[in-house]
């Protein structure tokens, strides 16, 4: 396993993340999510990314029990708020209230003393910026988080949040967005901004939801036990199972091949190409998902591997920078 600095942070995080969005707590039972939280640890990843809201917070405890015990200084542990964890009005969002509960929930449920990244979930338009922030900068100089980074927001909003960090003497280290092969909407604007002010990406999705794989076939059902059977994640995965893009997808399996790499690991390594991203997080219902993710490490793909690619999926894939959105109301 290959590191990376988060940023320009002096924190280093492996290149491979394990997340556990949809799988620990809903969608696999807690003993493979357990097994899976074990491959990864094996293979050396030492990063961990959970949010509040996944699986209505059991994500959290599954992956504090699976982590107990290891040695706390050796992993980086990334977890999120601003999505409901709870009925009330001020039990989402990015209020001062909402953040100062969250992380002492999180805390609690992951049974450690700190985060190494508290991320903003989304961009909070019903708080105003300095109230988050200043939430943000309390819980950093309190030591209940090392560094704080955000997810999904828009390069002008990243800017702001960057000053106002600075003016509070606390470090904003890193954007976590959705990025693939087929999803590149923060090329145009978030990574120059991004680069500039010193922000590293940790990618979610970089296998799009399992399509980068090649097990959906066009005009055939998903496979069973899939995410796109999956409650949580049919809907997000939906637009990706149209048959024009899994028939354009299945034009990049000789491209694998010829690499000596998995579908998933060509996917995983073309992400890990651009110098902005810090990390991918991979996530798995099984080990061998792990196993096989975690072989895109270190793995460099040439010019003209790269340019096949583009060739192929250019037709298909989104680069619409105002796809970077978070809701206008909270939900």
């Amino acid at each position: 396993m290959e590191f990376r600095h988060l940023g320009r942070s002096g924190l280093m995080i492996s290149e491979i993340a394990y997340g556990n969005w949809i799988t620990h707590g809903s969608q696999v039972e807690e003993e493979a999510a357990a097994a899976c939280v074990r491959a990864a640890l094996d293979v050396g990843i030492t990063t961990f990314d959970t949010a509040d809201v996944y699986a209505g917070t059991r994500a959290e405890e599954v992956l504090g029990r699976a982590l107990h015990g290891q040695r706390r200084e050796g992993l980086e542990i990334l977890t999120k708020v601003y999505w409901p964890t709870g009925p009330g009005p001020n039990d989402r969002g990015l209020s001062r209230k909402h953040i100062m509960e969250s992380i002492a929930g999180s805390l609690r449920r992951l049974q450690t003393d700190y985060v190494d990244v508290y991320q903003a979930h989304r961009y909070d338009y019903s708080t105003p910026l300095e109230e988050t922030m200043q939430a943000f900068a309390d819980i950093v100089h309190s030591g209940k988080a090392l560094y704080i980074g955000v997810s999904e927001w828009k390069a002008a909003e990243i800017r702001a949040g960057v000053e106002l960090a600075k003016e509070l003497k606390f470090q904003l280290v890193s954007n976590q967005p959705q990025y693939s092969m087929l999803w590149r909407v923060i090329e145009a604007e978030v990574v120059p901004t991004c680069e500039e002010l010193g922000l590293g990406q940790v990618v979610f999705s970089p296998i799009a939801q399992g399509v980068l794989t090649g097990k959906y076939l066009p005009g055939q059902p998903p496979p069973a036990g899939s995410r796109a059977t999956d409650e949580s994640g049919a809907g997000f995965i939906q637009r990706l199972l149209a048959d024009d893009v899994l028939t354009t997808v299945q034009r990049l399996k000789p491209l694998a091949e010829q690499a000596g790499l998995s579908m998933a690991q060509l996917a995983v390594a073309w992400v890990l190409h651009n110098p902005n991203v810090s990390a991918a997080i991979v996530g798995a219902s099984r080990p061998e998902q792990v196993y096989d993710n975690a072989k895109a490490s270190g793995v460099k793909l040439d010019a003209d591997l790269l340019k096949a690619i583009d060739e192929i999926l250019d037709p298909i894939a989104e680069r619409d920078p105002a796809h970077t959105a978070s809701p206008a109301r909270r939900p």
